[in-house]
């Protein structure tokens, strides 16, 4: 039974490694569409919120 899962471990980790040399090339492309992608939610966010935010910050601000 132990034997069959490191068999299994082990050629999942292979072919992990095996599919990670191929793409290589594109893994800065990806990487720069995921930081363009979370720059973009972040920016929807601030302006969905922002006011929101400001009056919180603003009535601990009068209150203290």
């Amino acid at each position: 039974m132990l034997l069959g899962a490191y068999t299994r471990t082990q050629v999942w980790w292979n072919d992990l490694r095996e599919r990670a040399a191929e793409e290589r090339g594109a893994t800065g492309v990806e990487y720069g569409l995921l930081v363009a992608l979370i720059a973009a939610v972040i920016v929807a966010v601030v302006l969905a919120l922002g006011q929101k935010v400001k009056g919180g910050f603003d009535t601990v601000n009068s209150k203290l």
